[in-house]
């Protein structure tokens, strides 16, 4: 990891700077199994609590680095590891519907990656379809996905749009991702009542009337 000063730490954390829209990952990022991912992190973690002055063998604490590090790898950050990127399927748009099909109140539950804290919120998607539509399910699974790993919330908004497009073969598509961060209302400002919102997207949505049309939609002019 390559050393960088204290303040830009700070500054890049506190303003949610991010460098790209695909997730920082190691090349060889999978060539452990989960299990041993589990075991290195459940000892580093113990190591963790220990320097926080916390007793081990606490029956209450004991089993704890076992249970983060599970938490960590099985439920938190599964969407790190392609394998588990859920399959898109898409049919033929046999009925020729050509309005706006959208997808609201997609339950958000990610993490910040620059403090590791929840990142709660909703999403709200829409997409006009050409010749492939795709079962409803299949747009809140994609962005459950992209959302259990270490996220900024622009980039999970690209993210989610981007794969989008590509297998609807349409850039007329639109994510819009309003969320609370636990690290602006927990830490630093410790401000309860703020949240972002983030809005991107393409093609005919590129014009105004269409966005306000989506915007009327899920209530938020």
């Amino acid at each position: 990891m390559r050393k960088i000063d204290k303040e830009t730490v700070e500054i890049v954390g506190d303003n949610h700077i991010s460098t790209s829209v695909e997730t920082p990952i190691l090349k060889n990022a999978f060539e452990k199994s989960d299990d041993q991912k589990i075991e290195r992190i459940q000892h580093l973690f113990g190591e963790i609590m220990k320097e926080l002055g916390l007793d081990l063998n606490d029956d209450s604490l004991s089993g704890t680095p076992y249970r983060f590090a599970k938490m960590y790898v099985k439920e938190l950050f599964y969407g790190l590891n392609p394998k588990n990127k859920p399959r898109l399927s898409v049919f033929e748009n046999k009925y020729r519907y050509q309005k706006m099909l959208v997808e609201q109140n997609i339950t958000i539950d990610s993490s910040c990656e620059h403090h590791f804290l929840p990142i709660t919120g909703h999403a709200h998607i829409a997409y006009i379809p050409k010749n492939k539509v795709i079962g409803l399910s299949k747009i809140n699974r994609l962005v459950d996905y992209y959302a259990h790993r270490p996220q900024v919330q622009e980039r999970l908004s690209l993210q989610i749009l981007r794969d989008l497009q590509h297998i609807l073969e349409t850039d007329d598509v639109i994510v819009m991702i309003s969320a609370k961060h636990l690290c602006v209302s927990s830490r630093g400002i410790k401000d309860k009542d703020s949240f972002t919102t983030t809005l991107e997207y393409g093609g005919c949505f590129n014009q105004a009337t269409k966005r306000n049309e989506f915007l009327k939609l899920i209530d938020h002019v």
